[in-house]
C-alpha cells in the first residue's frame, strides 16, 4: 500500500508549488523510492487543452495524449517518473463524472451532495495511482487555501488522512513568509493565519515550507514553529535560489526534508546520491562559454506560454557547459519590418502554437536562418513555418500556405490530415500523445539519437501535404522522419545547413537537466560552433 503526501499552498498563488512537488519527488527516487506523482485543479474546466496560455501557460502533454497542467512537465523533469491521463484532474472533470453517474442512475435516485459524492470520486482519483509498483503518491492541490473552489479538494485529502491513518499520510504546506521593508522585518502572519484555516478544516500541517525574500532567524524560525504547530526540524526554508531551479532539490535535502518524510512514514533508505543534481549545478554555475538564442513566437509576454522550450534549451546548454542567452523575439514585430533581434543570435527556435496570427514573421525568421546559415530548429508549427517558406523561397511555390491560415491556398503544403487521400480514416482530430518515428539512415537527426526509430508526443491537426513530398526533396530538402508506415512526415532537414532540422512533434516534453534530449543538445552544439566562428 501506497504512502500518501499532499503539498498545499498558502497566503499567496505562484510561490513554486510544482516546483517544490517535483523537487521533493526527486529526493525520494533518489533514495530508491518509487512514486507517482499528481495536480488537483480546483477550476472548473474540464482540462487545460482550450485554455489561453496567456492565463494558463503551455498545456502539457503526456504519452497517452492528456493535455494537462505545465507542472506535470517540473514533475517529469525532475523525477523521471511518468505522468499520464490520471496525474491531472480539474474540479471540472470531477463534477463532469459524478453528473453523468447521476444521469445514468449509479446513484439509485439518491441525492448528491459534495460530501460524500465530489468527495469520493476525488479520492478515487487519487487512490486510482496505486498500485504494487508505488512507494509513495505526491499529490498537489492547486491554488491556495481558503478559495472557495478548492475547499472540497482539502475535504478529500482530510478524509484519507483518517481513512489511512496519519502515518501513511504527510501533509505539507508551502507558504509565503513576507519580508517588509519599510519595517525592516519579516512577517509570520499570514502563514500563521493559512495554516488556521488548514486547521479549520482538520488537517495539521506536518511539514511547513516557507518562500521567503530573505533568510529566516532562528527566532523567526521558532515562532512559526510555535503557531503553526510544527516540530522546529519540520520548518524548512525556502528562498529564491541563485542560479537555477534544479538548485531547489539541493536546498530541501540539506534540511533534511527527505529524511523527515522518511521518518514519519517509518520507511528505511539508504542517503540519496545527489550526484547528478551537483553535476548540473556545477555546468550551471561555471559555463565554458555563452550562447544567444532566438525563441520567435507570439506568446512572449508570458515566460509559462514556453516553459518547457526554455527548459530543453537550458538542458541543451548544460550538456555543452554553455550559457543561455535568451532572447523572447515577437513574431508580429518581424511581421512590421523590425528585424534587428534576430541578426545576432547564434540560433533561432520557432515553437509550437495554434492559429494565424504571426505567423508570417516566424517565416521571415526562418528564412534568415536557412538563407544566412544560422542554426535552426523548428517545433511542430515551426515545421510547418519550415516547409511553407522553403516551398515560397526554394521550390518557387509563391502561394503556398498552411489551410490553417488559408483555407483556399493555392498550394496547401500543409492541411489538415482528414484532407490527404492515403490517410482519410485518421479524420481531423488532433494529434495527441506519443507517436512512433522512423528515421531516415545518415541524417543529422538519426546520429543526434544513435538509434533509427524513436518515440515523441505530439499535439497538433495540421499536416505536411504528402503531395508536395517530391518536389520539396528535389529541390534539396530531407525527409528525416516519417510514421513507421512512412504515411505522415515527421521530420525535415537540410543536410548542408550547419541546423536546418524542423519536427511536428514536441521533444520539449522529454527533455531533462541530467538528460538533455538529443536535438536540443544537437542544436545548441550547433549553436556554440557559430558564435565561436564569429567571435573567433
Amino acid at each position: 500500500m501506497a504512502k500518501y503526501i499532499f503539498i498545499t499552498g498558502g497566503v499567496v498563488s505562484s510561490l513554486g508549488k510544482g516546483i517544490t512537488a517535483a523537487a521533493i519527488g526527486s529526493l525520494l527516487t533518489s533514495r530508491g523510492l518509487r512514486i507517482r506523482i499528481m495536480k488537483l485543479d480546483p477550476y472548473l474546466n474540464v482540462d487545460p487543452g482550450t485554455m489561453s496560455p496567456y492565463q494558463h501557460g503551455e498545456v502539457y502533454v503526456t504519452d497517452d495524449g492528456a493535455e494537462t497542467d505545465l507542472d506535470l512537465g517540473h514533475y517529469e523533469r525532475f523525477t523521471g517518473a511518468p505522468t499520464s491521463k490520471k496525474s491531472n484532474v480539474t474540479a471540472g472533470r470531477i463534477y463532469w463524472d459524478v453528473l453523468e453517474k447521476e444521469r445514468r442512475g449509479d446513484y439509485l435516485g439518491g441525492t448528491v451532495q459534495m460530501i460524500p459524492h465530489i468527495s469520493n470520486e476525488i479520492k478515487s482519483r487519487i487512490r486510482a495511482l496505486d498500485d504494487k509498483d508505488v512507494d509513495i503518491i505526491l499529490c498537489e492541490i492547486g491554488g491556495t487555501v481558503g478559495d472557495i473552489e478548492g475547499s472540497i479538494f482539502l475535504e478529500a485529502i482530510r478524509e484519507i488522512g483518517l481513512e489511512e491513518g496519519r502515518d501513511n499520510v504527510a501533509y505539507i504546506h508551502l507558504t509565503y513568509v513576507p519580508f517588509i521593508a519599510a519595517a525592516g522585518e519579516v512577517k509570520t502572519k499570514p502563514s500563521q493565519q493559512s495554516v488556521a484555516k488548514l486547521r479549520e478544516i482538520g488537517i495539521m500541517a506536518d511539514v511547513l515550507i516557507c518562500r521567503a525574500e530573505v533568510p529566516l532567524s532562528m527566532e523567526v524560525r521558532k515562532k512559526l514553529s510555535l503557531f503553526c504547530n510544527v516540530p522546529l526540524s519540520s520548518v524548512i526554508e525556502e528562498t529564491d535560489v541563485k542560479h537555477s531551479i534544479y538548485e531547489v532539490p539541493l536546498v530541501l535535502s540539506d534540511q533534511g526534508l527527505d529524511e523527515l518524510l522518511l521518518v514519519h512514514f517509518r520507511i528505511a533508505r539508504p542517503q540519496a546520491d545527489l550526484t547528478p543534481w551537483r553535476k548540473v549545478i556545477n555546468a550551471i554555475r561555471n559555463p565554458k562559454s555563452s550562447v544567444t538564442i532566438g525563441v520567435v513566437g507570439k506568446y512572449q509576454e508570458l515566460q509559462d506560454a514556453y516553459k518547457s522550450i526554455f527548459e530543453a534549451l537550458d538542458h541543451g546548454c548544460i550538456a555543452h557547459s554553455a550559457k543561455l542567452n535568451l532572447v523572447k523575439i515577437a513574431s508580429e514585430d518581424l511581421e512590421r519590418g523590425d528585424t534587428s533581434s534576430i541578426e545576432n543570435v547564434d540560433g533561432i527556435l520557432v515553437p509550437g502554437g495554434f492559429g494565424g496570427r504571426g505567423i508570417e514573421g516566424k517565416i521571415l525568421a526562418i528564412q534568415h536562418a536557412r538563407e544566412k546559415g544560422i542554426p535552426f530548429f523548428g517545433i511542430c508549427m515551426g515545421l510547418q513555418c519550415a516547409v511553407i517558406e522553403y516551398a515560397r523561397n526554394v521550390c518557387c511555390l509563391q502561394e503556398a500556405n498552411s489551410t490553417e491560415i488559408e483555407q483556399k491556398a493555392a498550394d496547401p503544403i500543409v492541411c489538415l490530415m482528414e484532407e490527404q487521400k492515403d490517410v482519410t480514416e485518421m479524420g481531423a482530430t488532433m494529434r495527441l500523445g506519443a507517436w512512433d518515428c522512423k528515421l531516415t539512415p545518415g541524417t543529422k537527426v538519426a546520429k543526434a539519437y544513435g538509434k533509427s526509430e524513436i518515440s515523441e508526443r505530439h499535439r497538433h491537426r495540421y499536416e505536411f501535404n504528402n503531395a508536395y513530398r517530391d518536389v520539396v526533396t528535389e529541390h534539396g530538402l530531407t525527409i528525416a522522419g516519417t510514421t513507421p508506415d512512412g504515411g505522415l512526415v515527421e521530420i525535415v532537414e537540410i543536410a548542408e545547413h550547419p541546423w536546418f532540422v524542423a519536427v511536428q512533434f514536441h521533444p520539449e516534453f522529454k527533455s531533462q537537466p541530467f538528460n538533455p534530449h538529443p536535438l536540443f543538445a544537437g542544436f545548441i552544439g550547433a549553436a556554440v560552433n557559430r558564435e565561436k566562428e564569429r567571435s573567433g
